[in-house]
């Protein structure tokens, strides 16, 4: 797909990873709507900063938790901007939980957001697709679906079964939509940790050092680009994976 005048709906862009996401897309000469939640300064700043990179910038909040609002991410009409070709479900939440503490508002909270919002966005985005455009889906897991963690349980259930819905949905939408995941490892320090704790875990990986957010919006812009890849899910992880 070339991306020049492409638009793009992305979750969660204001910050951290999402932000580096939206800036890479704004620098690929894509248009974009950028979703967030609570973050308004954030997304203001980010829009702002990709808008210095040319693209045209709307600024759309949606609560996840919420049951509404999703399908109004992908209206671009009213905007003046091209159908949504690109979609980047980036949202997330990552409690700290387990089975034997989990409660039925965390699980709800964490569903919604991590799992149901990427698949009723998802089918928004499909149905408002043009049939004569190509589309392309962009999740955002993490590795440790296939490891998971022992203190965020309702966070590794709902990514695996993105990684799920990745598949799945890669057959459902083809040959018109692509959809692909890219699975996270050591990138960023988690919000409540310092740099020190990123460099202590990153040092324990083959590669021995933290991920940063350029690769992963290189690793986004190349399964955009490569109009031959569907269905994968593509690991960033430092080789975390080969470890025991």
């Amino acid at each position: 797909m070339d991306l020049q005048g492409k638009t793009a709906v992305i979750t969660g862009g204001a910050k951290r990873i999402g932000r580096a996401l939206t800036l890479a897309l704004a620098g690929a000469g894509c248009n974009i709507i950028l979703h967030y939640g609570r973050s308004r300064g954030a997304a203001e700043q980010t829009a702002e900063a990709a808008r210095t990179l040319g693209a045209r910038v709307f600024l759309k909040q949606v609560d996840l938790v919420a049951p509404v609002g999703l399908a109004t991410l992908v209206e671009t009409e009213r905007l003046g901007l091209s159908p949504a070709q690109i979609l980047v479900n980036s949202a997330a939440v990552f409690p700290t939980d387990t089975l034997r503490d989990l409660t039925l508002d965390q699980w709800s909270v964490t569903f919604r957001v991590n799992l149901r919002t990427p698949i009723f966005l998802t089918q928004a985005f499909a149905n408002a697709l043009p049939t004569d455009l190509v589309g392309a889906v962009i999740n955002i897991t993490d590795w440790r679906t296939a490891r998971p963690y022992p203190d965020h349980f309702s966070y590794s259930v709902a990514k695996g079964a993105l990684d799920a819905f990745t598949r799945s949905a890669a057959i459902s939408l083809a040959p018109q939509i692509r959809v692909n995941a890219i699975a996270l490892g050591a990138m960023l320090p988690p919000p409540d940790k310092d740099q020190g704790y990123l460099d202590a875990l990153a040092a324990t990986l083959p590669l021995q050092r933290p991920g940063g957010t350029t690769v992963i919006a290189d690793t986004m812009l190349h399964l955009l680009r490569n109009d031959f890849v569907t269905g994968e899910i593509l690991r960033l992880d430092g080789g975390a994976h080969l470890q025991y």
